[in-house]
């Protein structure tokens, strides 16, 4: 007898939990009719700032609440100027009411007590559409664990492209890379750290080699840096000696590395862009026969987030626009490649049937990998292994 009262008491107390959440959604909805959030974003590219624009005319329509983009060159600045706030006392009615960012940026404010919240976990459609446990970079920003900080708005993973004419089974992990490589002298490279898709490869090379992962997730200043990277320094000086050039010449970056591929020089070329095959294929730059794959086991991913300073004038308002950046509506038009072609960061599992024919019908082009065919996202090691690993690339092997 028992049983059936705990049972029923503890889903009295969901109900009620469930309740209060809406109640106070209400409540945050009201105070920000009328707000104005100043949302600071990299302003850089035409077709973000459109879609930012779409976004602030969506929100108006259905909240109430206007959103002013302030265009960014780096978001550095703006952490900074939060943080000149703080200095100064002024501690409400600050000028940032919304940041577009990640990794250092995001560790820098955390650890200043710079943030808002926790807000983001409470968002409905944060508790509705997101799947923590599909993807550790929903939760840890570059190895900086999130604690509801920031609100997940976008993400990016690692894809590599092949020509399916001249190749019929490309490798599908490092050390198939590897093997591969020495089968086909000069016929494999990366971008040359610190490029950010050249240090990605470096981490996706460490994760794969490592025999204690976890490790990988700890600042390196607290483990033995030379003895865990040693796999990785040994694959390199090997994959050196038959990469393109014979690893004495690196590519700048992903174009770079496109156009070798499109003039046969290489094999495969990486990109942080899932769509970066399909674009490239129709702009004339990649013959129609390249194709997007990933590893088995996964490549390295992460997400970028929208986060709300502590002392922002509009916090209500805030917490309404990164809850509409969730909502169904703008992550599928935000993953068009036609409007931007960020991927989402929502469970596809999650969403209402009718929402997953959006998704379904979003034009991914010839060679752009579904949500499904992308396999694991594979965490960012913590923050500081980036500046570590670049140093030691190149001691090593810079020219």
């Amino acid at each position: 007898m028992i049983k059936p009262f705990i049972t029923a008491s503890i889903s009295g107390m969901l109900l009620l939990a469930s309740v209060h959440a809406k109640a106070d959604w209400q409540d945050t909805l009201q105070a920000a009719k009328g707000q104005t959030v100043y949302f600071n974003a990299w302003g850089g590219a035409d077709n973000i700032n459109e879609y930012i624009q779409w976004s602030a005319k969506r929100i108006k329509e259905q909240y109430q609440v206007t959103l002013k983009q302030v265009k960014l060159t780096d978001t550095a600045d703006a952490v900074n100027r939060v943080l000149a706030e703080k200095a100064a006392g002024k501690d409400t009615n600050g000028s940032i009411d919304l940041i577009w960012l990640n990794g250092e940026n995001f560790r820098a404010m955390k650890e200043n007590a710079l943030l808002f919240g926790p807000f983001s976990t409470q968002l409905p459609n944060y508790q509705k559409y997101i799947n923590e446990d599909a993807r550790q970079s929903i939760t840890h920003d570059f190895g900086t664990a999130v604690d509801g900080l920031e609100s997940p708005w976008g993400m990016a993973q690692v894809i590599f492209m092949y020509d399916t004419a001249t190749l019929i089974t490309p490798p599908k992990s490092i050390p198939e890379l590897l093997t591969y490589a020495q089968q086909h002298p000069g016929r494999i490279t990366y971008p040359a750290p610190p490029q950010f898709l050249g240090a990605t490869f470096l981490k996706q090379a460490l994760y794969e080699l490592s025999d204690n992962k976890p490790l990988l997730s700890e600042p390196v200043t607290t483990v033995d840096f030379q003895k865990v990277t040693a796999p990785l320094w040994d694959y390199l000086d090997k994959l050196h000696k038959v990469a393109w050039r014979h690893g004495k010449t690196f590519p700048t970056d992903s174009t770079q590395m496109i156009r070798l591929l499109d003039d046969q020089e290489i094999d495969i070329a990486l990109s942080f862009d899932i769509s970066a095959a399909s674009v490239q294929i129709k702009q004339g730059n990649l013959v129609d026969t390249v194709r997007s794959y990933v590893f088995t086991e996964g490549t390295i991913g992460n997400t970028h987030f929208l986060a709300i300073p502590y002392n922002s004038s509009a916090k209500a308002g805030a917490q309404v626009v990164a809850n509409f950046m969730l909502s169904p509506e703008a992550q599928s038009h935000k993953q068009d490649p036609t409007v931007w072609g960020d991927l989402s960061v929502l469970s596809y599992d999650k969403l209402q049937p009718s929402d997953q024919k959006k998704f379904d019908a979003i034009p991914r082009g010839i060679a752009t990998l579904s949500l499904a065919e992308l396999g694991t996202t594979l965490p960012e090691p913590h923050i500081s292994w980036g500046a570590a690993l670049e140093k030691e690339w190149r001691k090593r092997y810079a020219q």
